[in-house]
């Protein structure tokens, strides 16, 4: 800097410092902390009919007893967490695709075990309305160890074959011979259609176009012929 007449302005004796470096510098600097701030994105989503929550165009699995619920996603860079208030329920790496779908096995397998469990149950609550006695066999054979479902598959192919009277009378004899199991029940259908002189039933299966054919047909509504009558009675122009 200098003065009007080109003399400098600095005082006399005045010595100018050279800037320091980052060396120089580090040792005076505080250190960063260990635990760096996280860079989070939170955002609310809502889990509808199957187990996915939606985010960042990507689809992510949750446990299937969470469907239909508002949970909230915290990702970072490279995970995807779905949380329910405190508790953390999935765990995703990110994913930065577009319309992929992220799974974690445990969530699939156990929606798969739902679900079957779920027919199991509407299935044996048919069968016990239809025989009434197919609950104490299913007890019976739950105390052996048996496989219920597989019970109760084959205790309904005999309801279609029989019906429920028959199919009731053959349970409590196999009951009272002590087998709770469908060998049993089918030996007690063949003789009740060996006491009636009746032959065995015999499975009709259908070839694809006959059961195409044989399909139920929605009707139309009637109220479209009401209509077009209506246009029909409506003179030309010019009449």
């Amino acid at each position: 800097m200098q003065r009007a007449g080109g003399r400098s302005a600095l005082p006399r004796g005045y010595r100018a410092q050279r800037p320091r470096g980052i060396a120089e510098e580090a040792p005076r600097l505080l250190p960063l902390p260990d635990n760096p701030a996280p860079l989070l994105e939170r955002a609310a989503v809502t889990v509808g009919k199957t187990p996915y929550v939606r985010f960042d165009l990507n689809d992510y699995t949750v446990p299937h007893t969470h469907v239909r619920r508002v949970l909230t996603v915290l990702a970072d860079p490279h995970e995807v967490r779905v949380v329910d208030g405190g508790t953390v329920l999935a765990c995703h790496p990110r994913s930065y695709d577009r319309g992929a779908q992220i799974e974690q096995p445990g969530h699939v397998q156990a929606l798969v075990e739902h679900k079957r469990a779920a027919r199991q149950h509407r299935a044996t609550d048919r069968l016990v309305q239809a025989a009434p006695a197919s609950r104490t066999l299913l007890l019976r054979a739950a105390e052996r160890g048996a496989n219920l479902g597989a019970i109760t598959a084959a205790l309904m192919r005999l309801l279609a074959q029989t019906g429920a009277a028959d199919l009731q009378a053959a349970i409590l004899e196999a009951l009272e011979r002590g087998v709770p199991h469908p060998n049993a029940v089918r030996l007690a259908l063949a003789r009740q259609r060996e006491q009636r002189g009746e032959a065995p039933p015999i499975g009709v299966v259908l070839p694809a176009h006959v059961q195409a054919r044989d399909a139920p047909v929605q009707p139309h509504a009637l109220e479209t012929y009401d209509q077009l009558k209506e246009y029909s009675d409506v003179p030309p122009a010019g009449d």
